[in-house]
């Protein structure tokens, strides 16, 4: 997990970014892989608690759970499990699942997309945050090359073919600037 003062280089307004790939008021979200919960906290205040946070390991959790508790917001159900358990654990379906900066490294991304279906109200919006696919060494944040190595990246198109094949349609591309673009899919 990389340290909070790259996360807020890249993104200083993650309330902001949240916003710009449609969460709104009202909605329930999923916070898959929320690791310590850099956007949890800001979308955890955004839904007034109406989040569910899930993350395979119990100190991202404990760090994610002190990020929400520090921004004096709540959590409906937090879930320390490996992803594709997701329909088992979760108490009620979502309107919206929120993966960022994880899906790359996702061992069967294809499992992963079907178990998020299957826990999205009809209707239902998945949003994947990806490094644009460019070299590592173009991605730099506080001087240093970030992100993934370079043959991990994803374009677009190769995550919507892997998601388009757990039932979803593409709904749209946002470009999350400098190095990253959030693919947004709709139960299809």
């Amino acid at each position: 997990m990389p340290d909070r003062d790259w996360w807020s280089a890249l993104w200083p307004d993650p309330k902001g970014l949240l916003q710009q790939i449609g969460i709104r008021q009202g909605m329930s979200v999923l916070d898959l892989c929320c690791g310590d919960g850099y956007f949890t906290g800001p979308l955890a205040t955004l839904v007034d608690g109406n989040v569910v946070a899930l993350d395979l390991d119990p100190a991202m959790i404990e760090l994610a759970k002190g990020e929400v508790e520090r921004r004096g917001a709540s959590v409906r159900q937090w879930i320390c499990a490996d992803a594709t358990s997701l329909a088992e654990r979760l108490d009620d379906l979502v309107d919206f699942v929120l993966i960022a900066n994880t899906f790359h490294g996702v061992p069967d991304q294809i499992g992963l997309a079907r178990s998020v279906r299957a826990v999205l109200q009809p209707n239902g919006l998945f949003c994947i945050i990806n490094w644009h696919p460019v070299p590592r060494e173009e991605t730099v944040v506080l001087g240093k090359p970030r992100g993934p190595r370079t043959e991990m990246r994803m374009s677009p198109e190769a995550v919507r073919t892997v998601v388009e094949t757990a039932g979803f349609a593409m709904a749209r591309i946002v470009d999350l600037p400098p190095y990253h673009y959030a693919a947004i899919f709709q139960v299809a």
